[in-house]
C-alpha cells in the first residue's frame, strides 16, 4: 500500500498536525496511523517541546489526556439516540437530565458525540444548506476523485489516482496505480478512509470505474460506498469544469512533477508522489486560499471507517424488495430493472410526491425513481449533481 513508501518522519509530522487541529480524538488518530496511544501522545508532547527534532527515534514515556466525555456517557448518549433517532443534542441532553443522569454534558458536546459516532445524517443536513458557491463550506463535505490518465515509466504505466478535498484543496491521496479497476480504487479508498475518516460525498465523472450506463445503473464501487456511508456524486456529462479543482490539481501535478522527471516503476512513482504531495499540502502557497497552504484548512473527518458493513435497514412503511442476480426485482406486478451491483441486496420503495412515482433507496441513499403511472415502469437515476461548477482559476 502507498503508506509504506512514506517516510516515518513524514507520517509523524502529519500525525501531530492532525492531532493539533483537535477535530479527531488522539486515540482515534492513533488507531488510524497504527500506533499506540502512548506513542501518539509522546509524539505530540515532544513536537511541542522540541519541534521536528523531537520526533526522532528516542525512548518514550506514557502520557495521558483527560477525556472530555467519558466512555460510559458516550454509550448512554448513543443508546438514547438509537431509541430516538430524530432527536438532536438539545433533546438528548435534556432527556438524560430528566432521567437523573449525573454530569450530563452540554448539548453541543452531545451533538459532537453523535457526529463522532456517525449518527448525524449528512444527507438530511445537506437538504437545509443553501450553497452560494460550489466550494463546500467545511473539510470532508466533498472529495473530488479522478484518474489522471496514464504516465509512462521505465517499466509499465502508472495511473495516478487523485483525491482532493473540495474545501481546503488538500491532497487526501495521490496514488500510483497499475490500473484503473474498481478493486484498485476500493483498496486505496479503504486506506484513505482508515486514515482520514469518511467524507460526506465523493464527486467523480461518468467514466470507468465509477460511472454507470443505463437509467438506474450503479457500479459495484458506488454500492460499496453507499454501504460504507458515502454518497458518490457524478458530474454532468461533457462538463469537466464540474471537477475543476481536481482538473487544476492535475495540471499542477503535470507541471511541477510529471514533466520534470521519469519514474522507474510504481514504487518509484509513489515515492515521488509522496514527496511532492507533502510540499503541495504543507509548503506551497495557494492563491485561492489567500496564499495559505491546504493543510491549514484541512482536518481529518470525525466519522471513522466501518470495518464491518451494516445490513440495510428501512422504515416499516417501506416496500422492501430483494434484487435478483440479473439486477431485476418485482414491484406491484412489474419487473423493475435496477443494477446487477445490487444483486442479493435489499432495496426499499417509498412513495414519491406524485401519484405512481416511487423512489428507490439503498441504505439511506435514494438512487432511482420508478414511474408506474404509464403502465410499463419508467426508471430514472437520482443523482445530486452540483449546479455551480468550480472555476478553473489558477492556484
Amino acid at each position: 500500500m502507498p503508506w509504506k513508501s512514506t517516510s516515518i518522519m513524514q507520517s509523524r509530522l502529519e500525525f501531530v498536525r492532525l492531532a493539533d487541529q483537535g477535530e479527531v480524538s488522539v486515540a482515534e488518530l492513533c488507531r488510524r496511523f497504527g500506533i499506540s496511544r502512548q506513542t501518539g501522545f509522546g509524539y505530540i508532547r515532544r513536537h511541542r517541546e522540541h519541534g521536528v527534532a523531537g520526533l526522532s527515534d528516542r525512548s518514550r514515556r506514557p502520557l495521558s489526556s483527560p477525556a472530555k466525555c467519558t466512555a460510559g456517557m458516550e454509550a448512554r448518549i448513543v443508546e438514547l439516540r438509537a431509541a430516538h433517532p430524530c432527536w438532536g443534542g438539545r433533546k438528548l441532553a435534556r432527556r438524560l437530565r430528566d432521567l437523573g443522569v449525573a454530569d450530563v454534558p452540554a448539548p453541543s458536546t452531545v451533538t459532537e458525540v453523535l457526529r463522532r459516532h456517525g449518527k448525524i445524517d449528512a444527507e438530511e443536513a445537506d437538504k437545509h444548506r443553501a450553497y452560494q458557491r460550489f466550494e463546500r463550506p467545511a473539510p470532508n463535505d466533498l472529495w473530488q476523485m479522478d484518474f489522471k490518465g496514464h504516465v509512462a515509466m521505465d517499466v509499465g504505466r502508472c495511473h495516478p489516482l487523485t483525491v482532493l478535498d473540495d474545501h481546503s484543496r488538500y491532497s487526501v491521496g495521490l496514488l500510483a496505480c497499475g490500473n484503473e479497476q474498481s478493486a484498485t480504487v476500493r483498496d486505496h479508498l479503504t486506506a484513505l478512509f482508515r486514515r482520514y475518516g469518511l467524507p460526506r460525498a465523493i464527486l467523480c465523472d461518468n467514466g470507468s470505474p465509477w460511472g454507470g450506463c443505463g437509467s438506474a445503473a450503479a457500479t459495484a464501487l458506488e454500492v460499496w460506498l453507499m454501504q460504507v456511508g458515502v454518497r458518490l456524486l457524478h458530474g454532468r456529462a461533457y462538463h469537466p469544469q464540474t471537477q475543476g479543482k481536481d482538473e487544476r490539481f492535475h495540471r499542477t501535478l503535470d507541471v511541477e512533477l510529471l514533466q520534470a522527471r521519469r519514474f522507474a516503476d510504481l514504487a518509484d512513482s509513489q515515492s515521488g508522489f509522496d514527496r511532492w504531495r507533502r510540499v503541495y499540502n504543507e509548503e506551497r502557497p495557494h492563491e485561492s486560499l489567500g496564499m495559505a497552504v491546504p493543510s491549514s484548512r484541512y482536518h481529518a473527518s470525525p466519522v471513522s471507517f466501518p470495518e464491518q458493513l451494516a445490513a440495510p435497514a428501512y422504515y416499516e412503511t417501506d416496500q422492501v424488495r430483494r434484487v435478483g442476480p440479473d439486477g431485476m426485482t418485482h414491484f406491484r406486478g412489474h419487473r423493475v430493472k435496477l443494477s446487477q451491483a445490487f444483486a442479493g441486496l435489499s432495496v426499499a420503495f417509498r412513495a414519491g410526491s406524485q401519484d405512481g412515482v416511487w423512489r428507490v433507496y439503498f441504505m439511506r441513499f435514494a438512487f432511482a425513481e420508478v414511474n408506474l403511472s404509464e403502465g410499463e415502469p419508467l426508471i430514472s437515476t437520482v443523482r445530486d449533481v452540483p449546479e455551480h461548477p468550480s472555476a478553473m482559476s489558477p492556484v
